[in-house]
């Protein structure tokens, strides 16, 4: 079984108008995680609180060994962090930002930062504030790539990116963690970035982490049958549906409990199968939320 990177065990922080409620979160050393949410849902409080930022008012919080808040100084030399709102010194050059990060960190990379130069078209003696948002994403992940991280936290990361710097920004994440030693958490509402290159899923909504489970889980288990019900038949209750949708007579069930057996257990039950659909992580993501949210209310 593989040690952990990072974990969260009944961590709670109130606001006024807003609690991250009793978050448990696991994520294996070499692993992605992908933390998918809607904007106000919790991901970046709970990302603060990993990263020392924000203290929780309640719970345990361990990244790379390290209790924390009390030994982030020591965590923090192995951590690579990088949002989409991050700032660096406008007025100097990107190689000065290169050679202030070196000077901090005795993993720096200098050959891979120069790699990552020439694959992010990057050139080291622009000026921070002439670079566009794309380009500032793009500087920002080579100067924590090129620490060589153990843990790379991304809040956010691909927003407001264009589809090429998307794709360049992806495609490296993905090549670093051929790095079985690195772990990174990507937190984001954007659920294509997070599917193509995650292996571990969260959804969290309102503070509270809703699902939680590797990547092919979630998709093998997630599906929407559309039936045929004939006037005569009713409905077979399987366990798992968490939405019953379509008119009366062409019901479209959505199960996060799939398995072939319902297929047999329709036709015995005089309904036809129409088709069995597969989920994007998209609408696994809302189905998932719009299902939690009127159990809340019920």
């Amino acid at each position: 079984m593989n040690k952990l990177a990072v974990e969260l065990s009944g961590v709670t922080k109130a606001y006024p108008h807003f609690t991250l409620n009793n978050i448990d979160l696991k994520l294996p050393t070499g692993s992605i995680m992908g933390f998918i949410g809607a904007n106000g849902a919790g991901k970046s409080t709970t990302i603060r609180i990993l990263l020392g930022l924000v203290h929780q008012d309640m719970g345990v919080v361990t990244v790379l060994g390290h209790a924390m808040p009390d030994d982030q100084a020591a965590a923090k030399r192995d951590i690579g962090f990088v949002s989409e709102d991050m700032r660096l010194y406008g007025g100097a050059t990107l190689a000065w930002h290169m050679g202030f990060i070196r000077s901090l960190f005795p993993r720096w990379d200098q050959p891979y930062a120069e790699t990552l130069l020439q694959r992010f078209d990057l050139k080291p003696q622009q000026k921070v504030k002439g670079l566009s948002h794309g380009q500032r994403v793009k500087a920002a992940l080579l100067l924590s790539l090129a620490r060589r991280p153990r843990l790379l936290v991304l809040d956010e990361p691909t927003t407001g990116l264009d589809p090429v710097a998307r794709r360049e920004v992806l495609g490296e994440l993905v090549a670093v963690l051929a790095d079985e030693e690195c772990t990174l958490l990507f937190s984001s509402h954007n659920t294509l970035d997070v599917e193509q290159i995650s292996d571990h899923i969260t959804f969290i909504d309102r503070g509270h982490i809703i699902s939680s489970a590797d990547k092919e889980t979630f998709l093998d288990r997630w599906r929407r049958i559309r039936l045929i019900l004939p006037p005569s038949a009713t409905l077979p209750k399987f366990p798992g549906i968490v939405e019953v949708g379509g008119s009366g007579r062409l019901p479209v069930l959505t199960t996060d409990s799939y398995e072939p057996a319902m297929l047999a257990a329709c036709a015995d039950a005089g309904v036809a199968v129409q088709a069995v659909d597969p989920m994007t992580l998209e609408e696994i993501f809302v189905a998932n939320v719009e299902s939690r949210r009127q159990e809340m209310t019920a």
